[in-house]
């Protein structure tokens, strides 16, 4: 196994952050706060464009056939942006929803069942009171697919009884309660479904480590510039302490990304289940004490909504709900110990 980033691989990053300076620069990103709608149709049929959405798809079918290697290096730059929107959802759906490859569809994901809140159509768990599901971006969606134990079905996102919650955890994640689902059509059986927890948590922790480095270089620049006592913050010890372990998060997060995408193209290597959640653990803690840590580096601006930190910390703990959250991880990693071949996503 070699993880040195080949020379595409590092082209397709750029390309990707060139493109994201271009089209998502931090001002446009926050124009959509609150906003009921956060995609753009335009700027999603441009990442359709740039292959974000098909990058794992098979030549045959319209992809460049490349592997979730690349797809977490993209995703990192999509996530160091902020990218608003189910970007994990419709890259995952590429082949399986069409349209969801070029962009011309805006596909969201619902986890149920065990992973989520209730099997579908019932929106319960083990059976006692119904509880609402919590779907994101519903009104810019086109197809709303539900994740569970039992496999992939397909909703149409117009046929939900849903009321919009205001005031969401992240102002560019506009959410709405669901109290329950709809039987949907099938779309593909539990092994397939297996494979989209899986691949999107890794997914998920490439948008996290973006964040993370994101708020990393915030805070860096920052305390170059800010001075107190006739000096830059960033002399000071407590300051610097806190920027240097913001970035070995940052970097140990994004090792473990690296190394669990490329366990899933090569499975020979390792256990892609578990090198997918270890993955996921670490980068949730990264983005998230990395959005603390750049807020309490920004000082008594950091809190206030001016200052941009808030959006990458906000972020992250939503980010940290998706494709497991940090203790049914925890308690998955913990049992694989004992008893390998556990299904931990």
């Amino acid at each position: 196994m070699d993880f040195e980033p080949t020379e595409l691989q590092t082209d397709l990053a750029d390309g990707v952050r060139r493109l994201c300076q271009g089209q998502f620069p931090l001002e446009r990103v926050r124009s959509f706060e609150l906003a009921d709608r956060v995609v753009d149709r335009a700027d999603w049929r441009r990442l359709g464009d740039a292959g974000v959405f098909n990058l794992c798809l098979a030549d045959e079918a319209g992809g460049p056939g490349l592997g979730l290697a690349e797809a977490a290096l993209v995703f990192e730059e999509l996530g160091r942006a902020l990218v608003p929107g189910p970007l994990v959802a419709s890259h995952l759906a590429a082949g399986l929803v069409d349209g969801a490859d070029t962009g011309e569809v805006v596909v969201g994901v619902a986890e149920a069942g065990p992973v989520g809140r209730g099997p579908v159509g019932d929106s319960r768990v083990g059976g006692g009171a119904a509880l609402p599901m919590v779907v994101e971006c519903l009104d810019d969606l086109d197809v709303l697919l539900v994740l569970s134990e039992q496999g992939i079905t397909s909703l149409d996102p117009r046929s939900l009884d849903a009321t919009r919650l205001h005031r969401p955890m992240d102002p560019l994640t506009p959410l709405w309660s669901v109290p329950a689902l709809p039987q949907g059509s099938p779309l593909a059986g539990p092994e397939i479904a297996r494979w989209w927890r899986r691949d999107g948590a890794v997914l998920t922790a490439a948008l996290q480590i973006g964040a993370a480095a994101w708020s990393t270089e915030l805070a860096v620049e920052y305390a170059k510039q800010r001075r107190q006592f006739g000096r830059p913050i960033g002399g000071f010890q407590a300051v610097k302490h806190l920027c240097a372990d913001m970035a070995v998060r940052t970097e140990l997060a994004r090792c473990a990304v690296h190394a669990a995408a490329v366990t899933v193209d090569q499975p020979g290597v390792g256990d892609a289940e578990v090198a997918a959640a270890g993955a996921k653990l670490l980068a949730d803690e990264a983005a998230v004490a990395n959005g603390r840590s750049c807020i309490q580096v920004h000082g008594g601006m950091g809190f206030t909504w001016e200052v941009p930190a808030h959006l990458a910390y906000k972020r992250a703990r939503v980010l940290a709900t998706r494709f497991g959250t940090a203790d049914r991880l925890a308690e998955s990693l913990g049992e694989s110990l004992a008893a390998p071949g556990t299904d931990l996503l």
